[in-house]
């Protein structure tokens, strides 16, 4: 005879099997993906220029490689930018990210975003005007500019100038804000005696040895809003597919990493042409742009006329992506963070966090917080969950009754099954929403420790320096007392303390549960903490911190609940099961 399973055994077998699988898929790529890149631990941000690149709507932007010389350069001084805009071209080609550290060690350099012509690998921002006739002269890349300061600060922005000695005066003025904003407004003083037309362009553009080890749900690479559609396209799709152009839009472009961008932004209703491309290696890196040509100006003999564009250089932090989206109308800004296509629920969980941290000061402390406001918006559907799954436990004797009648006749037994639901008023699937709906809350809150830059480097409490890192000890050395490494590991096998924290919650917590009839189902439930103890080694400490503190809030829900259905007579008393265990 088989064993006993009212639930409906393989079914419930097939359930768990495709929970664990889809955990271990996420973990996979985790593993394979993620943990990789985090331990190569590359610089910051590595760019370069093209050489040249293709038309924009019939019109060439100049961005051809710059003669390596002794060019003179404005020092650029604030308290969180560090670099200079070379004369050569008036590129902003060279900038650290004073508040933000390779490394969590104090003795770590600032993150470098920007790197000149001259390095190995180019990262710069370049903006200008292009002709509407070849035989006017506009500055370029090789032009020398002049200007009137030798340093830029929030405080003192600079004016940069150059003569095309054909009556056409370009003036550059660049200004600089508290953060990562420049506004170049670019001035033509036409003193000729015809009018002539010029095209606002911006590029960012960079040398870049593209891996291809990037997070599989989170993008880095070129992309932009275009008429408020998010459009980011992979290194990998753009050297595979080539040049992808968008033509008459509004919105910005940019290249971002997994913390940083550089992004061109006009006006909010300037329209433009935009084209992100890519150019084989010439001298082993390869090349990516991401530009823009706007709609052109006139400029009237004996008159003037100005451009004016944004650029963004520096940290994707959220709250300030927010208040730049709606200081300067900037469509989509905040979406520059993958915040993924479940944005509605990862962003209100960030801004959550962000609350909590803004009073205690702790990004764990908040996590902490959230956890206890998520378990209190659900606990009436725990409550009902683990009812629900006590009424099915009486029904247990009433059900095998059944399946013995009708063990020929499944149809049969399912419409008999179902009756007897409808007479007793059970929901078999009452157990299942509460899970169903921690679900998206567990990948939204993975999300956010991957992704956004405020849980970088932030710390807990003890050896936890990092929540968005795995956790830093590991059991094979006695978490650090023995002096020895175990990097040669595989991540798995690299068992921290916390992992251990939460594997022991799930033990404790299962225990409170009734063992389930089936024999396969209760062999899985009972290596699950264990096999969760693996997968979850190499995940991010903040995230296993949550699932600790979730089932040990779960514990206590359940003791409270388990009195109160006692009191109901849906479940029997601790003592009482021990009395029968014995007298069997």
């Amino acid at each position: 005879m088989q064993p006993n399973n009212p639930l409906g055994g393989p079914d419930i077998k097939r359930m768990i099997l495709a929970m664990v699988l889809a955990m271990l898929t996420l973990v996979g790529w985790q593993y394979f993906y993620e943990r990789p890149r985090m331990q190569a631990n590359p610089p910051a941000a590595q760019a370069a220029p093209l050489k040249q690149a293709p038309a924009l709507a019939h019109q060439e932007i100049a961005t051809e490689q710059p003669m390596v010389d002794t060019a003179p350069e404005i020092a650029i001084r604030s308290d969180r930018l560090h670099g200079s805009i070379s004369l050569r071209g008036a590129r902003i080609d060279d900038l650290t990210l004073a508040q933000y550290r390779e490394t969590i060690a104090e003795d770590s350099p600032e993150v470098r975003l920007l790197s000149p012509a001259s390095s190995e690998l180019p990262y710069f921002v370049e903006t200008g005007l292009l002709p509407e006739s070849p035989s006017v002269a506009t500055p370029n890349a090789q032009t020398l500019w002049t200007a009137d300061s030798d340093v830029l600060t929030p405080e003192k922005p600079v004016t940069l100038r150059w003569n095309n000695g054909q009556g056409l005066v370009f003036e550059k003025h660049i200004a600089l804000d508290d953060a990562y904003m420049f506004t170049i407004t670019t001035t033509v003083k036409n003193n000729a005696a015809a009018p002539v037309t010029l095209y606002p362009y911006g590029l960012v553009s960079r040398a870049y040895d593209d891996s291809g080890e990037h997070i599989y749900f989170m993008h880095e690479g070129p992309l932009g809003v275009m008429d408020d559609v998010l459009n980011d396209v992979t290194y990998e799709s753009l050297r595979d597919d080539g040049t992808q152009k968008f033509g008459n839009v509004k919105g910005w472009v940019g290249i971002t990493d997994k913390y940083w961008l550089t992004a061109v932004i006009p006006g909010p209703k300037t329209r433009f042409d935009a084209q992100f491309i890519h150019r084989d290696p010439t001298d082993g890196h390869d090349r990516y742009q991401a530009d823009l040509r706007a709609d052109p100006i006139t400029v009237p003999a004996q008159e003037s006329a100005s451009s004016e564009l944004r650029v963004f250089a520096g940290a994707k932090e959220v709250n300030l992506l927010d208040a730049y989206s709606m200081q300067y109308n900037i469509p989509l800004f905040d979406r520059a963070v993958d915040f993924g296509s479940l944005y509605f629920l990862t962003k209100p969980i960030f801004l959550v966090l962000s609350y909590f941290n803004g009073i205690v000061g702790n990004f764990g402390v908040a996590i902490l917080l959230l956890t206890v406001c998520i378990k209190i918006l659900l606990f009436p559907l725990a409550s009902k969950s683990m009812t629900a799954m006590a009424q099915m436990k009486l029904l247990t004797p009433k059900m095998v009754e059944l399946r013995d009648r009708h063990k020929d006749d499944k149809m049969k037994m399912n419409q008999e099954v179902i009756a007897l639901y409808k007479r007793e008023g059970v929901n078999p699937m009452g157990g299942c929403l509460p899970i169903l709906l921690q679900i998206p809350v567990f990948f939204a809150l993975y999300r956010v420790l991957y992704t956004t830059l405020e849980m970088r480097h932030a710390p807990f409490f003890g050896w936890v320096h990092d929540l968005s890192a795995p956790d830093p000890t590991t059991v094979w050395n006695l978490f650090g007392l023995l002096p020895y490494s175990t990097d040669f590991l595989p991540v798995f096998l690299n068992i921290g303390l916390w992992p251990l924290i939460m594997c022991a919650t799930m033990v404790i917590q299962q225990r409170l549960n009734p063992k389930p009839t089936d024999e396969v189902q209760a062999m899985v439930m009972a290596w699950m903490p264990f096999i969760f103890l693996f997968m979850f080694s190499g995940f991010a400490v903040g995230l296993v911190i949550y699932w600790a503190w979730n089932n040990v809030l779960t514990i206590l829900q359940q003791l409270y609940i388990n009195a109160k259905l006692e009191k109901k007579g849906l479940r029997e008393p601790k003592a009482k099961t021990k009395t029968k265990a014995k007298a069997g």
